[in-house]
């Protein structure tokens, strides 16, 4: 789940990172909003095809009744609400917060 959470956030500020250095030159706060949020936008796909596939891979375990399911699903059942959680923080927080930095940089530079 740490592996996988990381990956998602890491791959999103890296597509964030590659969208603002486009538009480097002519970059205001307008622009950085805009840029980010078209980038993050671009990103919400992959980001819930891979907290989808961790659900499809899950949902076995959580409705199996066999040997040992009591322990598996005791595993599985955090693991589902982390991925919904890791989720919500690439797509809504990460986005934000490098925003903010973003606007920090800008501010430093004398905009």
């Amino acid at each position: 789940l740490a592996g996988v959470a990381s990956e998602m956030c890491v791959v999103m500020v890296s597509f964030l990172d590659e969208a603002v250095g486009s538009k480097k030159g002519t970059l205001t706060r307008e622009t950085l909003k805009t840029t980010i949020a078209d980038g993050a936008a671009k990103r919400v796909r992959p980001v819930f095809m891979t907290a989808a596939t961790t659900f499809i891979g899950l949902i076995p375990i959580l409705w199996s009744t066999g040997t040992g399911a009591d322990v598996m699903k005791r595993i599985a059942a955090p693991m589902v609400g982390g991925m919904i959680s890791a989720t919500v923080l690439t797509l809504l927080l990460i986005p934000a917060i490098y925003s903010l930095f973003r606007g920090w940089e800008l501010r430093g530079e004398g905009e």
